[in-house]
């Protein structure tokens, strides 16, 4: 979010000029932020403090433990929501890699006209509704829907909703690999009729902003994501912004609806840094400012410590950003229980971490909507480049040894 950003870069200097340290602020582009940390912590020399969209797990064994931090935050802010907690510790080393400061939810967000028109004004609630529904839109009005498979954070995050709500995961909850399973091969088969019925080929390419600039162009039909899309359509196009409108996660065959976060911020410290106490202090101050944090994001970051933020239910339930009608966003209120790590149900362990990364599920995804391999072959091949994964980090004592 720009106003975010801008908010933010100004807020960290006037902290370091207050307390006399000297803070530069890089932002860097969410494609390259993975290759660029590994390349720092490599060459062992970079920025004190960085911060992720998803749980840079696989990076613990060079970061510092904040496990003192998040002590102190708790103390001063109260309990922390219970997926944040999970995107920044691991159970089994008992270690916090990270602090985890805000997060946000992604719920469904669909064109309100478009679905009227084949007789779903309300959106889609379940994956079968999605691809009946978006069959209907794309048929009559050339509109497909927009689900990512590609190499970047929204179809990471999408394809696991996807498997959850069919009862399908990557591990269980001991941090067993069981993602060959007839749930993941109904999930895949899932989305290969999706993709067939009701998308079209852009989806194998998209970056993490494709989507977002699908729906508000007016090319998409519904898509999974934050409050970031409506709100650049709030400025660049009205009439889309009034148009679009918020679901819940899909429920599959199981009637579960979940989603992870998109995304989780994740400050973490690498064990070259000089300044990690100025950094820990940093941190604290920022989650003491959630509340004009969450505002500038434009209700985008959602806190980690609720109770710093007492007046988020009321902004949600009455937008002060111009949302029409204004409580556009109440669903919100309650996303914290139907949003879940990405390890679920499992902890965000670093195997669990380096899968995201790699995105090894929307790949497993592409192959069979593309035909290149059957859901169950596609199924078969993740399965083989995710054991050796968990044999790796289990081999060195970050999994659960039960």
């Amino acid at each position: 979010m720009p106003r975010y950003d801008r908010w933010f870069d100004a807020f960290a200097k006037e902290w370091g000029r207050r307390v006399g340290v000297d803070v530069r602020v890089e932002h860097v582009v969410p494609e390259s932020l993975v290759s660029r940390t590994q390349a720092l912590i490599e060459a062992g020399t970079g920025q004190d403090l960085i911060e992720w969209i998803s749980p840079p797990a696989q990076l613990e064994p060079y970061l510092v433990d904040m496990g003192d931090l998040q002590a102190e935050a708790v103390r001063r802010f109260g309990l922390e929501q219970p997926l944040c907690r999970k995107a920044a510790y691991n159970p089994s080393t008992r270690k916090y890699y990270g602090y985890t400061h805000a997060w946000a939810p992604c719920q469904g967000n669909y064109r309100k006209s478009l679905w009227r028109q084949v007789g779903m004004g309300d959106g889609p609630s379940t994956w079968d509704e999605l691809r009946e529904g978006g069959r209907a839109i794309k048929r009559k009005l050339n509109v497909p829907v927009g689900i990512g498979m590609s190499n970047e954070l929204d179809s990471n995050i999408s394809v696991r909703a996807l498997m959850w709500s069919y009862g399908a995961s990557v591990q269980n909850e001991l941090e067993q690999v069981v993602i060959n399973s007839p749930e993941t091969v109904a999930a895949v088969t899932a989305m290969v009729r999706l993709y067939r019925e009701a998308m079209t080929p852009e989806v194998f390419s998209w970056n993490q902003l494709s989507n977002n600039q699908g729906l508000i162009a007016g090319r998409l039909s519904y898509i999974a994501n934050p409050v970031s899309a409506f709100r650049t359509a709030q400025a660049e196009a009205p009439r889309i912004a009034d148009d679009i409108f918020f679901k819940r996660p899909l429920r599959g065959p199981t009637g579960l609806g979940l989603s992870g976060p998109q995304p989780v911020f994740v400050y973490f410290v690498p064990r070259f840094s000089r300044n990690v106490d100025a950094a820990k202090e940093f941190l604290l101050n920022l989650s003491a400012n959630d509340a004009s944090s969450t505002y500038q994001s434009e209700l985008y970051n959602l806190p980690a410590f609720p109770a710093v933020v007492p007046q988020l239910d009321r902004w949600l339930s009455d937008d002060p950003f111009g949302a029409r009608p204004s409580d556009k966003l109440k669903l919100l209120q309650d996303a914290a229980t139907w949003t879940a790590n990405i390890g679920y149900p499992g902890p965000s362990n670093p195997a669990i971490g380096e899968v995201f990364t790699r995105s090894i599920l929307p790949r497993m995804m592409a192959r069979a909507a593309q035909g290149r391999q059957t859901p169950k072959q596609s199924v078969a091949l993740a399965e083989a480049e995710i054991k050796p994964i968990f044999e790796k980090w289990g081999s060195r004592g970050l999994l659960c040894n039960c």
